[in-house]
């Protein structure tokens, strides 16, 4: 997810801003228009998204960490994550949690002393949130709405962080990690997750407005912290984008930080209240 304000440097090149705005603002449409487009189409199709996404996100996550591309530790990550959302494709969700549980400890020797752990941590950093909103999507009737709502709580509150940030600016959120993240780019994404919940409160009544706003509200910030999370990673590593695979916006990590931390915190709260039917108990609760 981008910084919600404009780095120093930038400020003063306002054509290059204007530019580079519109390529996000293009290639973030084309994104979003195709996982809305495979959500709809149904599970298998979402699965395939997920599955192209998590393998994309495998090789980011080994040139991170491991400065490498295509070594063993890729095709290790790459072939579990593919491996389990096939397994979860097939109703079969828990055995592709053991698939990921087994490639990360098989990841820890092989990469022992040179970033094992985060080597291992990589699995379920792409495995988890994808079993995640493959399973609540196989939960019909509520499947595509409950995936929506998840897409709509990170894209809009993406947005209104950018927005505040650009036009209300004021104290940074954090510097250390995301220097150019402000606490009104913050308050802007909590509202937008607040307002994802009226609208879909409408859409869904007998969810309850009350509900679907407090739940917008905390996934909202989830996602803020996500995107958090991913930007120390990166910083602890040098690195200002994941990759440069999408314009405009970095990599797939870049564009996935918020969604790999609402779809894994969404997962555990359908889990806890009926893991029998996860769509269902994220939109409507007990």
């Amino acid at each position: 997810m981008p910084d919600d304000t404009i780095a120093p440097e930038e400020s003063a090149s306002m054509p290059r801003l204007s530019s580079n705005l519109k390529l996000r603002l293009i290639s973030g449409s084309v994104l979003a228009a195709v996982a809305f487009g495979l959500a709809y189409w149904g599970p298998m199709a979402f699965a395939f998204l997920l599955l192209v996404c998590a393998v994309v996100i495998s090789w980011e996550w080994g040139r991170l960490v491991r400065g490498a591309s295509f070594d063993l530790g890729f095709f290790v990550h790459a072939i579990a994550v593919a491996g389990a959302i096939v397994l979860a494709g097939a109703g079969y969700a828990a055995l592709g949690l053991a698939v990921l549980l087994v490639a990360a400890i098989t990841l820890i020797p092989l990469y022992f002393g040179h970033g094992a752990r985060l080597s291992a941590l990589g699995v379920f950093y792409v495995g988890l949130p994808a079993l995640a909103l493959l399973w609540m999507r196989s939960d019909e009737p509520f499947g595509f709405t409950a995936v929506l709502f998840i897409f709509a709580v990170v894209w809009s509150s993406d947005i209104a962080a950018y927005a505040a940030g650009r036009i209300i600016g004021g104290p940074k959120l954090w510097p250390a990690v995301s220097p150019n993240k402000t606490w009104a780019g913050l308050m802007g994404a909590l509202c937008a997750g607040a307002v994802s919940g009226v609208v879909f409160s409408m859409l869904e009544p007998e969810a309850g407005a009350v509900r679907l706003v407090l739940l917008g509200l905390a996934l909202a910030f989830v996602a803020q912290a996500g995107d958090l999370a991913e930007s120390a990673l990166k910083r602890h590593f040098h690195l200002k984008d994941a990759s440069e695979l999408i314009p405009g916006h970095g990599g797939f990590m870049d564009r996935m930080d918020s969604i790999v931390a609402v779809a894994v915190v969404s997962g555990l709260m359908a889990l806890a209240i009926d893991p029998h039917a996860p769509a269902r108990a994220l939109l409507f609760g007990f």
